[in-house]
């Protein structure tokens, strides 16, 4: 689903190898079946919000794969690339980075006509290419940083915008991470 100019959505980057392929594919399978046994697009929304729960949880649980963002470097070149699309014109509420994963509000002003696909694009590039540099010899050179493509999720009102900010600046501490993931400087402040 494109996401249309006015909207509001939560973005969830993770990086690659970060979720067991198995667990991954039996998630995504679990998704659209339940999409297409719904009979309305309130239950198709309650899927998608499904998916979601049980694809933050399986990142949470870091089984697999590298947990480079807990690198204090790293993540503030990432967190300075996000907050880069406002000046592309995407506003960016609220955003969390957690070892293996983020999740970002983003904001698409009505009238922009800017493409959120081609902004999360060149954030992909531009945050994988940083971090090939910093992470010289632990990454190697034909593995890729990031998982290829996203996930979105559309918030419909400014209830659920209150809600999921609240979830996502309570992550750290809910998954009982160090005290730096709380508070780095540049993690937005509940307003």
């Amino acid at each position: 689903m494109l996401p249309s100019e006015g909207e509001t959505i939560l973005l969830t980057l993770r990086l690659a190898g970060s979720i067991p392929a198995r667990a991954g594919r039996d998630l995504h399978a679990q998704r659209v079946a339940a999409q297409q046994a719904a009979p309305s697009p309130e239950a198709h929304r309650r899927a998608e919000k499904q998916f979601f729960v049980g694809f933050d949880a399986l990142l949470d649980a870091r089984n697999v794969g590298p947990d480079y963002l807990a690198k204090e470097k790293l993540a503030e070149t990432i967190a300075g690339e996000l907050l880069m699309l406002e000046e592309q014109g995407l506003r960016v509420p609220c955003f969390v980075l957690l070892p293996n994963h983020l999740h970002a509000l983003l904001h698409l002003p009505a009238g922009s006509g800017l493409s959120l696909y081609k902004a999360v694009e060149l954030l992909h590039q531009r945050t994988a290419t940083q971090a090939r540099r910093l992470l010289r010899g632990q990454l190697p050179p034909e593995a890729d940083f990031w998982q290829t493509g996203f996930h979105e999720l559309p918030i419909l009102d400014t209830a659920e915008l209150s809600r999921v900010q609240a979830y996502l600046l309570a992550h750290p501490q809910r998954l009982n991470l160090p005290e730096r993931f709380h508070r780095w400087p540049y993690l937005p402040e509940k307003s």
